[in-house]
């Protein structure tokens, strides 16, 4: 794995151990929050090894991730989705003001369990060569 990955994928853990404390201490808003940053900094690493390419906005993140997981079958839905659906309680947390204003602690506990999945995911398919594994071929030999 290259370096800069390597950074990501650590940053990706510490944010894992981050969101589950803050759920253990009853602070969902951060907790939810947290696994979103630990699947974004997975995701980097991904998109890095992949394109050696560093995505630096949120929104260049979930596209290019999208991009690069479509089709595969290593990804699946849950998990291609996972960053757009956390995004949200990140914007919730951040930003949201008034009723409807607060992650759920439903919410925050799906978001740490997802994420979890998606930095395993990530960090499975990031070889020691510096590339991610390639999709296997769905197409049948003759």
């Amino acid at each position: 794995m290259k370096p800069e990955s390597a950074a990501f994928m650590e940053k990706a853990r510490e944010f894992l151990v981050k969101a589950q404390g803050m759920f253990d201490h009853q602070w969902p808003d951060e907790a939810g929050r947290a696994a979103y940053l630990a699947g974004l900094h997975a995701a980097q690493a991904f998109i890095f090894e992949t394109s050696g390419e560093i995505a630096k906005s949120h929104k260049r993140v979930q596209v290019e991730f999208g991009r690069l997981t479509k089709g595969d079958p290593r990804f699946d839905m849950e998990l291609r989705t996972f960053l757009g659906r956390a995004y949200n309680l990140k914007a919730i947390a951040d930003y949201g003001t008034g009723s409807g204003s607060r992650v759920s602690a439903e919410s925050a506990g799906a978001a740490i369990r997802v994420a979890r999945r998606f930095v395993e995911c990530a960090a499975n398919f990031l070889s020691a060569n510096g590339r991610a594994p390639q999709a296997p071929d769905a197409t049948p030999k003759l």
